[in-house]
């Protein structure tokens, strides 16, 4: 059974560092494709983050380049996302996801991919 449990959230000032860290189990890093969500009250789920192990590629969304950096630890079978610089609207559910496909990272975190695994989900609120 895939389960990815995230861990690493919490209550930070704006301006300061979170790193978040998800736990694989029940598969192997092989072809896959991992990230990270997140989701904001009243807004849509957002791909943030996202590696693939088949075209080495990462991807970041536009409002996290430069802040946020993603990496993985395949012997862990840990997948990271390291936030600076941390703005308010940085605000939302946080939620790691992997789908066992040889795709594209850019592609996966578009969300258009279905029947993947999703985490739990961790909270990360950035005070003002």
């Amino acid at each position: 059974e895939v389960q990815l449990v995230e861990s690493g959230g919490g209550l930070v000032q704006a301006g300061g560092s979170l790193r978040l860290s998800c736990a694989a189990s029940g598969f192997t890093f092989d072809d896959y494709a991992i990230g990270w969500f997140r989701q904001a009250p009243g807004k849509e789920r957002e791909g943030v983050s996202c590696i693939s192990s088949s075209d080495g590629t990462t991807y970041y969304a536009d409002s996290v380049k430069g802040r946020f950096t993603i990496s993985s630890d395949n012997a862990k079978n840990t997948v990271y996302l390291q936030m600076n610089s941390l703005k308010p609207e940085d605000t939302a559910v946080y939620y790691c996801a992997a789908a066992l496909l040889a795709i594209n990272s850019a592609y996966y975190c578009s969300g258009y991919v279905r029947g993947d695994y999703w985490g739990q989900g961790t909270q990360v609120t950035v005070s003002s």
